[in-house]
């Protein structure tokens, strides 16, 4: 389906376990139709990049490749910046 192309790809930098990770995509769970989660494991070794940057801020949300947000979800500016991509994809 087309509309899946045009849907915001969310990235969610984590790692085993993460208890605000999985908070977090409880707090994601009412949008998660209009993004498309990706989840990287910084602990794997084709992510040590994000390892050395990411290690102590997870989780760690990309929404299209640039840093959105850490730590907890910010549902405001995560509306606000899914509203502004949906609207460029119309």
């Amino acid at each position: 389906c087309s509309a899946n192309m045009n849907k915001p790809v969310l990235t969610l930098f984590t790692k085993k376990p993460c208890p605000l990770c999985d908070e977090a995509k409880e707090v994601l769970e009412p949008y998660k139709r209009r993004f498309i989660l990706q989840e990287v494991d910084i602990t794997l070794p084709e992510n040590s990049a994000w390892f050395d940057k990411y290690k102590y801020d997870i989780p760690v949300f990309h929404l299209n490749g640039k840093f959105l947000m850490k730590h907890r979800v910010n549902i405001q500016k995560f509306e606000d910046q899914l509203r502004k991509l949906e609207l460029q994809s119309e």
